[in-house]
């Protein structure tokens, strides 16, 4: 299959035809004027035509698989800084349970709950500068920042004993390393691909549900056999090297350019009625989320309200344990990676923007249908599995038409600039 079916991008040689080259001389008219203008002299244009020739069908081969490895090493770095960076601030309800039976017994559950609150509002913020930062300097520079921040932060949290300390580390800094790693990498992918786009970034996503399965679980469990300093410890080199490892394997397949950043945070970029649209749709759609989201169980878990009522005693609830409770999240979150994938993959066929409005929609009725009919446990897990798939599908679909409706040279600051907007609601 042609690459440009495939959505990567092809060597320039490949499919140009070499240019017909004069080369002139001192003696020629106009000589002097084509210096003037900073032309090449007649040697060096001569050396340019004896090189524009075809390149060898062999060579062009090597180059398009060399792309195509760099293209699918970028996804699966992604994935993996992802699967860290939003595992560490799903697992944030874990953090908070310790943090009250612990270190700050004496603060109310909602004091503590600004720790994650802020590490998030921090990351959304962000987004904006660190997408211009990936326009001029491209992805490496930004990732290997941001795993330092992030590594030092867990390192700070576990020896942390105060609560502006754990606001510094695990809010500030924390929130600030997980910008720095994750739009570099998304952006990184959207460079690679045009076709296949909002699949590759389905997939890459798909990372931040499968780290909210499995490091809540991890950090529980290790809290009970090496204690809070040693778990931090463990869950910051274990992410570090997986971040490590998204630096050397995600590239961007251009070059970056210094004069495409100049006007990265310039006003003219809000002047695009569709990125308009977009981000007051997203907006919306993020309030109805927060809605829901970021209630804080008596076990200080962050829940969905949802989770809450169905813990609370017949006839206001479902009388559900909290493990029970807790269990419907990781459900939520493993059907989040089906989400993030499934509808991607569908979206590249029937249109990006046709599947996400479907997306937000169905995820809103969902919790008006099957939550309020929901009278058993079997009810609620049915809930979780399909809110998770199609509150997924939102997320997975909207960074691929932020990047369908921009300038290749500015796909970072355009999708940083939607999640700064988002950050406000």
């Amino acid at each position: 299959m042609h690459d440009l079916e495939k959505g990567l991008p092809v060597p320039s040689a490949s499919i140009q035809e070499p240019e017909q080259v004069h080369c002139s001389s001192k003696n020629e008219p106009g000589y002097e004027s084509s210096v003037r203008n900073g032309h090449r002299d007649s040697t060096a244009t001569c050396a340019q035509s004896l090189s524009s020739t075809p390149l060898d069908p062999i060579h062009v081969h090597k180059t398009s698989s060399e792309s195509r490895c760099r293209a699918h090493l970028t996804i699966l770095g992604a994935f993996l800084a992802l699967f860290c960076t939003f595992g560490q601030m799903n697992a944030f309800g874990t953090f908070q349970n310790y943090y009250h039976a612990h270190q700050l017994v004496t603060y109310e559950a909602s004091t503590i709950s600004w720790i994650g609150s802020l590490q998030l509002w921090i990351f959304f913020f962000s987004g904006g500068f660190v997408g211009w930062l990936f326009d001029i300097y491209g992805p490496k520079p930004l990732m290997s920042a941001g795993t330092l921040c992030f590594v030092v932060s867990l390192m700070m949290t576990s020896i942390s004993t105060q609560y502006y300390q754990y606001l510094l580390g695990q809010g500030i800094l924390f929130g600030l390393g997980v910008g720095l790693i994750f739009y570099p990498s998304m952006a990184s992918v959207s460079t690679h691909f045009v076709e296949y786009r909002a699949t590759a970034l389905g997939i890459a996503a798909a990372g931040s549900s499968l780290g909210g399965v499995m490091y809540p679980i991890m950090l529980q469990q290790l809290f009970e056999k090496v204690g809070f300093g040693w778990t931090v410890r463990i869950s910051g080199l274990l992410s570090g090297v997986l971040c490590l490892v998204a630096i050397f394997t995600v590239s961007a397949s251009r070059h970056p350019e210094k004069h495409a950043g100049r006007s990265g945070l310039s006003v003219n970029k809000l002047q695009d009625a569709r990125f308009l649209l977009l981000a007051a749709g997203s907006c919306l759609v993020a309030l109805g989320k927060s809605l829901a989201i970021q209630f804080h169980d008596p076990f200080h878990l962050r829940k969905f309200h949802v989770f809450h009522f169905a813990e609370l005693p017949v006839p206001h609830g479902l009388a559900l344990s909290p493990q029970t409770s807790f269990l419907a999240l990781a459900v939520m979150n493993g059907g989040g990676v089906f989400g993030r994938i499934a509808p991607a993959i569908l979206s590249d066929v029937i249109g990006r923007f046709n599947l996400l409005a479907p997306s937000a929609f169905l995820s809103g009725l969902l919790t008006i249908a099957c939550w309020l009919s929901a009278k058993n446990t079997a009810g609620l897990m049915v809930y979780s599995v399909l809110y998770g798939f199609w509150s997924g599908s939102f997320i997975g679909v909207i960074t691929p038409c932020v990047a369908q409706i921009s300038d290749i040279r500015e796909i970072g600051s355009r999708i940083g600039c939607l999640y700064t907007i988002i950050s406000f609601p």
